[in-house]
């Protein structure tokens, strides 16, 4: 290559190299001004989106927020002296609060700041991550989005619950938290969890801190009773012992029948005496006559005198459940198109049959007509005899179908300690178990804990009902006997009549 030729193509290169550089330089700031506007318009959108969230945060919890603000504004106008002062007459303030009333500091003060640190710190923190492990969380529609795991929403408070509100996410029922209320209850380091449904996207899982029904439960006073007439004795609410809340539990002994399955020492004895203690005075006044079962001869004769009838065998049961189908049958005579259920009277008072170990003769009877015969007539009072005045309550050991072929005729259930799991749903059906009927896990320590479920309760209901001594049966019987009402009876043929009991 001449001279001439080379200095050509070095001029061409250099000047290739400025037009290079020039529009390099063009490119360069273009790409920094993109560059700069993108990053404002993430950084407004950013800023945006924080500030939505920040005052949805605001809305949803504005006890927190406002507050947290009246806390600012009061700190930033106080100097550090004014503010050491007045943190500490605040303080000796609610000390002294705490001290001389801590029933209204617990209702006004201490609850709200315990469930709000509860919320936040507590339940916050590891509900999610409960929930996830206990198989609550739904997959992610793709890799890059995070699994729903459901949110808590709000949290309540009491002596011996813990009521954490949470919503479900899409794909999720209520019997899904069901399913894991035992896990919960593990995950949580409790013995007991509940899980109540609020709505169809909203439930309560309840968890249990301290067991109110660890103490037994004591009957109530007859010597209190003595001036109750009988009339105000509700017969839609009789007391009968506590529930898991620590508030009364009454049942309604009018208009229903009742089974209670226990095994041997569970507390059969408290579920049947307690009501029968409460409705003293309306057994003296003849508004309610009780009438009992007792195959074994054991359970019932210690108080026989409160019953007006009476029967310790398979024969004598005929003929006690003979005399109720006949009172029933005259009762719908009577009454017959005129009301639809008769009014409870002197006349026409409360029938209440206390039937112990109904298996044994349903079931275990030798004479198989007498025992084909004893079922059918408690089938007639179990279908015929609510409207009627007529109300059975059953007691068993073992609540299979074979043992109490009229089972479901029991509209109302309890269970208390069982053998087997299985029990529980065979005394308060399906998925009992599974939504925290745990019958089977009560201790032998704790006669007459069980769980109601059914007849208007959706969730099972733990309760403990109350004992009653064989001193109070005997002042039971003493205090029927010795007030005006008390009548005595004849023995008619197979079925013994008391000489109390409100006659």
């Amino acid at each position: 290559m001449n001279p001439g030729t080379l200095l050509v193509v070095i001029c061409i290169l250099i000047l290739g190299i400025r037009i290079m550089a020039a529009f390099g330089r063009a490119v360069l700031t273009l790409i920094e001004l993109v560059a700069m506007v993108s990053a404002i318009f993430v950084g407004v959108w950013l800023a945006l989106r924080a500030l939505g969230r920040g005052l949805r945060l605001v809305v949803k919890h504005w006890r927190t927020s406002t507050a947290a603000s009246l806390t600012l504004l009061w700190l930033s106008a106080l100097g550090l002296h004014s503010l050491l002062v007045v943190v500490a007459g605040c303080g000796a303030a609610l000390l002294t609060w705490r001290m001389i009333s801590g029933a209204t500091w617990e209702r006004w003060v201490g609850r709200s700041v315990r469930e709000w640190w509860w919320r936040w710190f507590v339940y916050g923190r590891n509900l999610p991550s409960w929930l996830a492990a206990c198989g609550l969380a739904v997959p992610p529609l793709d890799r890059r989005s995070p699994a729903l795991v459901p949110g808590i929403i709000g949290l309540r408070m009491s002596h011996s619950w813990d009521e954490v509100r949470v919503r479900l996410v899409p794909g999720q029922t209520p019997e899904d938290v069901d399913q894991a209320a035992r896990q919960l209850a593990v995950a949580r380091g409790v013995s007991r969890c509940q899980v109540r449904e609020l709505s169809p996207n909203i439930v309560s899982i309840d968890f249990q801190r301290f067991n109110l029904l660890g103490e037994v439960v004591s009957a109530p006073s007859l010597a209190h009773l003595a001036s109750v007439h009988g009339n105000e004795v509700d017969l839609n609410r009789v007391w009968s012992g506590r529930t898991e809340y620590g508030t009364d539990w009454f049942q309604p002994l009018l208009g229903g029948h009742t089974l209670t399955a226990g095994s041997t020492g569970a507390g059969k004895n408290s579920v049947m005496w307690a009501p029968i203690v409460a409705l003293a005075p309306a057994i003296r006044d003849g508004l309610v006559r009780v009438s009992g079962i007792d195959p074994k001869g054991m359970e019932l004769a210690y108080g026989r005198r409160v019953f007006h009838r009476y029967a310790a065998n398979s024969r004598e049961a005929l003929a006690l459940l003979d005399d109720l189908v006949a009172e029933m049958e005259a009762r719908k005579k009577a009454t017959a198109g005129q009301l639809r259920s008769v009014k409870i009277t002197r006349d026409t008072p409360l029938e209440l049959l206390e039937f112990d170990e109904i298996g044994a003769l349903l079931r275990y009877v030798g004479d198989r007509k007498i025992r084909e015969a004893l079922a059918e007539r408690v089938a007639l009072l179990t279908t015929q005899g609510r409207a009627l005045g007529m109300t059975v309550r059953g007691y068993v050991q073992e609540p299979t179908k074979d043992t109490v072929p009229v089972r479901d005729l029991f509209p109302r259930r309890i269970c208390l300690r069982v053998a087997s799991k299985s029990h529980v749903s065979m005394v308060l059906g399906d998925h009992a178990y599974e939504r925290g009927a745990w019958a089977n896990r009560i201790s032998e320590a704790e006669p007459g804990v069980g769980y109601l479920f059914g007849e208007g309760l959706r969730e099972p209901l733990r309760v403990r009902a109350g004992w009653v001594p064989d001193t109070t049966i005997a002042e039971l019987e003493q205090f029927l006997s010795v007030h005006e009402g008390a009548q005595s009876e004849a023995v008619t043929t197979g079925v013994h009549l008391s000489t109390g009991g409100g006659e």
